[in-house]
């Protein structure tokens, strides 16, 4: 009487013969459970859990490396969909530009603001409670009147934001880099509400690009790049600054830069430790917590 035969199944796929082993777990694994390894085949759990003991590169700041630019690209869609929305509707830039305080009257034009509000008018702006346009404003850039710029505004804008975040984004990793530019952006605006006219809409993504600006500059010192093209960079950037201040709003331009900065060290100078991605988490709620607490008190002397 002959012994009858032994056949070796799949451990994921009983109803499938295999003879080859897991060369980690030794369990049997069909063609396509198998996954190339230094040394024979491993199976898709053994595969797995290696992954988790593979550390993951990080960039200096402590940040995750990743290959292609995502948010800078989200970041530019947004701004592109957001100036065609303004072309088709003009009264976005009216509703979500920066506005300190403003009336509009029955007429609908629009006023420096006044308390108590004449009969009438209504109050814009963030003295009506309208805080979302210290973000907003940095996606617009289409001015109610079509802007002495026009349209030269948003490619300037986005081919800098192109250039400039790419590199950053590398340097920093996706969510600090957008955390710095939605604090760069959100500084530029309270700048603006500090010292420029609260009557006075001002928009634009200037102050964010500034920020990253300030990033790559402080990033760069910290990696010890060679800082010739750096510095000519930051030269042409501190330009722009000062050019702008006969054209633009110089203010949004600056509070971008220094927030951007400030960020920045604090993510770069933060010795490498456990404690680490804590200490810049801290930083920056830090910087927000000053941000809005100035945007509150200025707000309130406004009333």
């Amino acid at each position: 009487m002959e012994p009858e035969s032994t056949v070796t199944t799949c451990y994921r796929h009983p109803a499938v013969e295999s003879y080859v082993r897991c060369t980690r777990c030794e369990r049997f694994i069909c063609p396509d459970c198998m996954r190339e390894a230094a040394v024979g085949h491993q199976c898709v759990e053994c595969v797995r859990e290696g992954a988790k003991s593979v550390r993951q590169a990080r960039t200096i700041v402590g940040g995750r490396i990743s290959g292609t630019p995502v948010v800078t690209y989200v970041l530019i869609s947004l701004n592109a969909l957001a100036y065609l929305a303004e072309l088709v509707r003009p009264e976005i830039v009216e509703r979500f530009s920066m506005v300190a305080a403003g009336m509009v009257g029955p007429d609908g034009a629009h006023y420096l603001y006044q308390s108590p509000l004449p009969a009438g008018f209504e109050a814009e702006g963030l003295v009506a409670g309208e805080w979302e346009r210290l973000i907003t404003s940095a996606f617009l850039h289409q001015e109610p009147t079509g802007g002495m710029f026009g349209p030269l505004h948003i490619v300037v804008n986005m081919f800098s934001l192109w250039m400039l975040g790419r590199a950053v984004e590398g340097m920093l990793g996706r969510t600090r880099y957008l955390t710095l530019y939605l604090l760069s952006a959100l500084g530029g605006s309270v700048l603006v509400l500090l010292l420029d006219d609260p009557a006075s809409p001002t928009l634009g993504a200037s102050g964010a690009i500034f920020g990253l600006g300030a990033a790559y500059y402080a990033v760069a010192r910290r990696i010890g790049a060679d800082m010739r093209g750096v510095n000519q960079f930051m030269a042409f950037l501190l330009l722009w600054l000062l050019v702008s201040a006969g054209l633009t709003s110089w203010q949004g331009h600056l509070g971008g830069l220094l927030t951007g900065g400030v960020v920045a060290l604090a993510y770069a100078y933060v010795p490498r430790g456990p404690r680490r991605v804590l200490i810049q988490a801290v930083a920056c709620v830090a910087v927000l917590a000053v941000l809005v607490l100035a945007a509150v008190v200025k707000v309130g002397g406004l009333k």
